[in-house]
């Protein structure tokens, strides 16, 4: 996964010529829409470029709330309505250049593959990946070892789905500010944290990788459990409430020679990124698609075919697929106890607040690390360990150890929510309606 034919990766000359006679176009308006900014992206088609846009707005945190997408041949239309998390429309000057620079760029239109997904060298920083078994106290252990081996995680973030982990770190040396350099240092930390992953009676023993260089780490994660095969629900408890799940279907559209796929879920921060990054990272082209969220609920619509230019042709095929997309969708759900940590920035931080949760019984579901301006800004979301929501005791002790004004306690459940009720377009979507369609994101 997440690899493409050598022809994909070098970049084609008459391809370039093709783009610089038909120069993307990027607009941005707020004056069409009442309460959010409209981005309008022309340009010449290729594969990846429909996860490149979105991959700009979502790390700008802006939230897609409708999306109008077209690759109709050789040319690209895709129309995006978004706000920031507050709910306004994009004002800042500097965020609205920034778009624009990004998506009219060659490095957007025509991406290298390593460029944003795999690994870019560096030397200002480590990288660290690791996947295996989810247990309580993982993340407390790995931290520990970094701590002993003077390593300062400066970002990570950690997901957790279907008892499967993965991690992505990015850690300096603490006496140089910069990556880890010495070979024999490397080692020594890969081997103390391969030591951590072993010891469960696992199947599928946990993987770790110590490079110098920087990812692009939401679509490294998704990566990682793909490739840890995390969309399998073999041994699942049976109390998983189905109704909670989101909802896939993947149907044929024999007149048009597609492959209709069709997902509701409750909504949520990045929910458009991690359906087509599954879906670029399958392989798969996105040639049409209407995507709408709100209150309600979430609702996506995509007319595929794999990069061969054929629908999707079996059962056993259609079925991964459902799985693979289900699981993008749950890997980043907020379950549990969401606490925020502002604090500022000291060596061996990370490793007492994970131990702080680790001994009042507490396992981490996700995570998210940074450091800003030399202060600490943690995103955690816990359970018990039994998986039940915690208890006030066990949040009152561990606001008493970290500190009350270091930490911001916010429940988050996860709770059920009534699906959106969107008639499939499936035989609407097509000539004249697509552009009424068009029409109608634009003025709505």
């Amino acid at each position: 996964m997440g690899s493409y034919p050598e022809e994909e990766v070098d970049d084609d000359e008459f391809a370039k010529l093709i783009r610089r006679m038909n120069p993307p176009r990027v607009v941005i308006d707020n004056d069409s829409h009442h309460d959010a900014t409209v981005v309008r992206v022309d340009s010449v088609n290729k594969h990846g470029i429909l996860l490149e846009v979105v991959q700009v707005l979502t790390d700008l945190d802006l939230v897609i709330s409708k999306a109008y997408i077209s690759s109709d041949g050789s040319w690209f239309m895709d129309v995006f309505n978004v706000t920031d998390r507050d709910g306004n429309k994009v004002w800042n000057k500097e965020i609205i250049s920034y778009i624009t620079k990004s998506l009219e760029s060659d490095a957007c239109f025509f991406p290298k593959l390593r460029s944003s997904v795999g690994i870019t060298p560096s030397k200002e920083q480590t990288l660290i990946e690791v996947t295996g078994s989810d247990r309580p106290g993982l993340l407390s252990e790995i931290c520990a070892v970094l701590a002993t081996q003077l390593c300062h995680v400066d970002k990570a973030e950690l997901w957790t789905h279907n008892t499967r982990v993965a991690a992505v770190l990015h850690v300096t040396d603490e006496s140089t500010g910069g990556a880890i350099e010495d070979p024999e240092r490397l080692s020594a930390i890969k081997k103390l944290l391969c030591n951590v992953l072993k010891g469960d009676n696992d199947s599928r023993m946990g993987r770790m990788t110590v490079s110098m260089g920087l990812t692009h780490i939401d679509r490294r994660l998704h990566q990682l459990m793909f490739d840890d095969r995390d969309y399998e629900r073999v041994g699942m408890k049976a109390e998983v409430n189905e109704k909670s799940r989101p909802q896939v279907t993947v149907m044929d559209c024999l007149e048009k020679d597609y492959t209709v796929v069709i997902l509701r879920s409750k909504d949520r921060p990045k929910l458009l990124f991690d359906t087509i990054c599954t879906l670029t990272d399958m392989q798969y082209v996105v040639f049409h698609g209407t995507v709408s969220s709100g209150k309600e609920g979430a609702y996506q619509e995509y007319y595929i075919r794999h990069v061969d230019g054929l629908p999707i042709s079996s059962e056993g095929k259609r079925q991964h697929l459902i799985q693979c997309l289900e699981a993008a969708i749950e890997r980043r759900a907020s379950e549990g106890l969401e606490l925020e940590l502002r604090t500022e920035d000291r060596f061996g931080f990370l490793s007492e607040i994970t131990r702080i949760f680790r001994e009042n019984g507490l396992t981490i579901r996700r995570a998210e690390i940074s450091t800003e301006e030399g202060k600490v800004v943690d995103t955690f979301y816990l359970s018990e360990m039994s998986g039940n929501p915690i208890d006030a005791k066990t949040i009152d002790s561990i606001r008493r150890q970290i500190g009350q004004t270091v930490l911001r306690v916010k429940q988050n459940p996860l709770l059920p929510s009534k699906p959106p009720e969107v008639v499939s377009t499936v035989s609407l979507i097509f000539g004249n309606l697509f552009r009424a369609s068009f029409q109608s994101l634009r003025s709505s």
